[in-house]
């Protein structure tokens, strides 16, 4: 009797015991679901002209080339403007970090050559500690590299042949179909060749994503100056267009009222009239190359 009383108190200390320890297991494991990042809110770095809140992921070398035909409305004897290439530019682009990524491009509009740097300072994410947004800044130069860019009086220097550009690019993927950025930036060129245009331009990028199926998006890029000379809203930079992708290529087939393709061109200079028929087709290609690996740790 005495061994059997034992043995039943032994039983339920170690019943009790291993109660406590389990639930001391539980309550060391966290329910809540893992924070996942956001990926593929847009299908490439570029909405069409301007910078897109997504980012190359490490090690990635993205190849571009993008291109622009002439306007429809020079008729159908320049077959709507195909026969003519407007502008192009051919851009490398190398992701150091998945947060950094460093870019290079030639535009065959005023010879111009620019570079760029990208670094995610808030990356858009789902879980317990979500991050609503992504947030990137972009900072580069464009550099104007035609013979005689200005007349024979005036000296074609470096600092003058400059420009620069300050952009914050704040941007939401909603859903799996929906995803909107905006980009409030600053461009600076030393010289201006009047007194009426100013040396400074503040602008805001309106950038939209719509899929429609796996592979095939609807685009939309939109950009304010606010104290561009002419002021003329018609003329603002506007593209439109899809993109589609087919494993390693991203094709992007868009209409565009923009002579150039870089920041200084598309916001500076004069744009085509979107009403007047000033619209050209185009289409950029993206090609990626993993050029390095990740370094697995055992």
């Amino acid at each position: 009797m005495i061994n059997s009383r034992i043995f039943k108190t032994v039983a339920f200390a170690l019943f009790l015991g291993i109660n406590i320890n389990a639930q001391d297991m539980l309550d060391g494991i966290d329910t809540d679901p893992v924070n996942e990042k956001v990926l593929n809110a847009f299908k490439s770095t570029r909405v069409i002209n301007s910078h897109s809140m997504e980012m190359l992921p490490f090690g990635n070398l993205d190849f571009r080339i993008l291109h622009r035909f002439d306007y429809l409305n020079s008729g159908v004897e320049n077959f709507f403007g195909l026969d003519n290439a407007r502008t192009m530019r051919l851009g490398f682009d190398y992701a150091f970090m998945d947060n950094l990524t460093v870019g290079i491009g030639r535009s065959s509009f005023k010879k111009e050559f620019d570079a760029f740097v990208r670094y995610r300072i808030l990356w858009q994410s789902t879980g317990k500690k979500a991050m609503p947004i992504s947030l990137i800044y972009t900072g580069g130069i464009v550099y104007d590299g035609r013979k005689t860019p200005f007349v024979d009086t005036i000296e074609a220097t470096f600092a003058r042949r400059s420009s620069y550009y300050h952009q914050l690019l704040i941007g939401r993927k909603f859903n799996e179909r929906l995803t909107v950025q905006l980009a409030p930036m600053i461009l600076h060129s030393n010289f201006v060749t009047s007194d009426v245009y100013p040396n400074t331009i503040f602008a805001t990028e309106l950038g939209v994503r719509y899929k429609i199926t796996n592979r095939v998006a609807i685009l939309v890029d939109y950009t304010m100056p606010f104290n561009a000379f002419p002021s003329d809203f018609k003329k603002h930079p506007l593209s439109i267009g899809v993109d589609i992708e087919t494993g390693g290529h991203v094709f992007q087939l868009h209409l565009a009222n923009s002579n150039g393709i870089n920041e200084r061109a598309y916001i500076k200079d004069d744009n085509g009239n979107w009403f007047n028929g000033d619209i050209g087709f185009g289409f950029n290609i993206s090609r990626l190359f993993q050029i390095q690996r990740r370094k697995i740790e055992n």
